[in-house]
Order: C-alpha cells, then structure tokens, then sequence
C-alpha cells in the first residue's frame, strides 16, 4: 500500500472516530501519522490535517490532543513563509514584507472566520496561489484575498464554503474564480435576472430596424437579429450595417 492510499485509510478511521464520538485508537494512529514522511502534496491530496484536527477539537484524551498539535504544528511549517506568504492562525515572520497585511486581515476576521480558515488545509495554499499569480502584496492582491474571505463567511453562500472545505474546491481553484463563479446560487439568479431586464428594456428603447435570420451571433448562436444601416463615412464608401441580438443583446458592426 502506498503511502498516500495509507493516508487516506487512516484519515476515514479518524473521521469515523470523531463521527462515533469515540477516539479509542485514536493515539496509535497519531502515531503512525507521526513517523510518515509528510509533504505538501500529501496534506491536500489526502486532508488529512483536516482528519486530526477534527480529532484535535473533539478528542478529551490529553495525550491524543497534544500529539495532534505537535502533528498540525509540524505540517504546517512545511510551509515556508519566506517563500511561501499566507494569511492564517499560522504568522509570517515579522522581517516578511507581507506580514503587516497579514496581521491586519486577522485583526479584523471574526473568530468564526478564523476557525473556518484554520479547518481549511488549503488556506494557506489559496494564499500561495494568489501571490504566485500576482508576485506583489499590492492593492490588487490584497483585494483578491478580501473578495476569497468575504465570499467565505458570507451566510447566503454556504455552498462555497462547504465546497472549499470538503475539497471539491481547489486551493488553486478558489484562488482563480471570479466573483461571478464564487457567487451563491441565489445571487446568480438575480443577477440573471437583471441582465435580462435590462436586454428587455434596451431592446424597448431602440428605434427602427429590421428583424432578419440572416446574421448569427457570435455569442448566444440564435439568429435572431434586427439590423440597421448607417452612412457613416463618405458618400463613395459602403455602409455600416449595425446589427444586435434579440436573444442575448450582443452588437456588432460590419461595413
């Protein structure tokens, strides 16, 4: 057996041990995790940071919690901060250029929040990304790690944070997602809503034109489309057609 496939065993057995409300065989397990060669890899594949710390919070067994700290505390340092920056319970050295804003966004994240970051194996990850992507702790990165945490203790959007810390949600993934793909199923509803409210109307406003099939649109397929012609340049030169989209309100133009 694999030492990944051997991870993962033992990371079911914890979380039907926390499930069961019964830790018994918990500490052998810790200590078999204890004497494994661990790796960053190996800590989001498997999550199993997630399985001890689930029996870190709810194991009354001394022995068995102080273990698993020392456990979280050593993967966690896999992590280097000086390569790696990350905003979590876990502080970048204070010589770190990004240790101020980091500090700063703790100060500020409700307890809720923090424990919600603290159960996500990848937060730090998620952090990593951004900063690989961007390569500065400017205002545009700082902006991008508010927009991950404010969608995350968003109560309307539960469905994200379930997705993020259950896996099915990449750290790499959430790093790169748009607001409009980080949004709640109900927040997308409405702004579905009003994008066709507003086609509708901007259809109701315009003047003239002949309705053709005559033009597809590049955007929705249909071709459902009203055209008008405008001389536009010098009398000698052809006109420019003006075409839009019933269907999705795309414009386009050819002469």
């Amino acid at each position: 057996m694999g030492q990944e496939e051997e991870l993962l065993r033992i990371a079911k057995k914890l979380e039907k041990m926390v499930a069961r409300k019964n830790t018994e065989g918990a500490l052998d397990l810790l200590k078999k995790l204890n004497s494994c060669q661990m790796s960053i890899q190996l800590l989001q594949t498997t999550r199993i940071g997630v399985a001890v710390n689930g029996v870190r919070k709810h194991c009354s067994d001394k022995e068995v919690v102080s273990l698993a700290k020392v456990l979280i505390k050593n993967w966690k340092r896999l992590l280097d901060p000086l390569d790696v920056p990350f905003i979590s319970l876990w502080p970048a050295p204070s010589t770190h250029p990004i240790f101020t804003h980091q500090q700063r966004f703790i100060k500020y994240l409700p307890r809720a929040l923090l424990q919600v970051l603290e159960d996500m194996a990848g937060w730090p990850l998620t952090v990593s990304h951004i900063y690989q992507e961007l390569k500065s702790t400017d205002m545009k990165y700082r902006n991008r790690v508010r927009s991950r945490i404010s969608n995350l203790k968003d109560p309307r959007n539960p469905g994200l944070r379930r997705n993020v810390l259950s896996g099915a949600i990449s750290a790499e993934l959430i790093a790169k997602m748009t607001a409009e793909e980080m949004a709640s199923d109900e927040l997308r509803e409405l702004r579905n809503a009003m994008t066709q409210e507003a086609i509708r109307e901007h259809q109701m406003a315009k003047t003239g034109g002949t309705t053709t099939d005559l033009f597809q649109c590049s955007k929705c397929k249909k071709k459902n489309c009203t055209y008008n012609q405008v001389q536009t340049r010098s009398a000698d030169e052809p006109m420019t057609t003006f075409v839009l989209c019933n269907e999705c309100g795309n414009r386009w133009k050819f002469c």
